[in-house]
């Protein structure tokens, strides 16, 4: 039996610390079983899941948590860019030196002699710099895999940061009743097997996407927005489900009335 591993001493300042996870991550990559065996393609949806677990410990506001998740992060772009050398394909030396490049590149007016006046123009100028860098459309950057909520939002801030945006939130708003009228107008019929299913759902994919537009006009994160609408949701109706446990009865049992004293119990809590 071969003699245990020297632990490596925990670091004191930024660039220990990282050596000693760098370390850590090298001999589990050569002598454990389960890390030996991942690539890259098994620890993806690994990675999605611990960024779901930051967001949700982002919108509980538990600093504690977010520490947590953000070093088990970390870890997996350790681990990617360990599997990048092994591959020879590029090193973590590489990967730091790279986006290091790229902010520097990114932000001439802090790194160079290019003046801004807010955090708009900085926008432009940034999408600007991603065109001349070989991007054909400043949407490239947003990932097709995105949940569509989330990619709604962030392409309407690519087009915002070359200036394709309405001027006044009124105007935004004025949409919104448009689109929601568009949407109403496809049920208001007598026979509603004259439904158009699919000219139904495209409206309401043009009222989802005027909403989350308005949304970004008065600084309101609609992905955040609605997770904490669900997570209210799930607290309310868990507390209906307790009460209705109390009582001995199932929910299917119990009249809409009854169900709603519970629900309105809960909003108080």
């Amino acid at each position: 039996m071969s003699a245990p591993n020297i632990i490596p001493a925990a670091g004191n300042d930024p660039a220990s610390a990282f050596e000693r996870l760098l370390t850590i991550m090298n001999t589990l990559r050569e002598q454990c079983p389960w890390d030996k065996k991942q690539t890259m393609e098994t620890l993806r949806h690994l990675t999605i899941e611990e960024t779901y677990e930051l967001s949700d410990a982002i919108l509980d506001g538990d600093m504690n948590e977010i520490k947590k998740e953000l070093g088990d992060i970390m870890l997996h772009l350790v681990f990617y860019s360990r599997i990048g050398s092994e591959n020879q394909s590029f090193t973590i030396v590489e990967v730091l030196n790279g986006i290091c490049e790229k902010l520097i590149h990114r932000h001439p007016h802090i790194y160079s002699d290019v003046i801004v006046e807010d955090e708009a123009e900085v926008k432009r100028n940034w999408e600007q710099l991603k065109l001349k860098e070989g991007n054909k459309s400043v949407l490239e950057g947003v990932p097709s895999s995105l949940p569509a909520l989330i990619k709604a939002s962030r392409i309407q801030e690519k087009a915002r940061g070359v200036g394709f945006d309405w001027e006044e939130k009124a105007q935004v708003w004025e949409k919104v009743e448009e689109e929601l009228q568009e949407f109403r107008n496809e049920f208001n019929t007598l026979d509603n097997t004259a439904i158009d299913k699919e000219k139904a759902e495209g409206e309401f994919g043009d009222l989802l996407f005027s909403l989350i537009n308005y949304a970004r006009f008065i600084d309101i994160n609609p992905e955040d927005a609605l997770e904490r609408t669900n997570k209210k949701f799930i607290k309310r109706f868990q507390y209906l489900e307790s009460k209705a446990k109390e009582l001995g009865k199932n929910l299917k049992d119990m009249s809409l009335a009854e169900m709603d004293i519970f629900w309105n119990e809960a909003k108080n809590i």
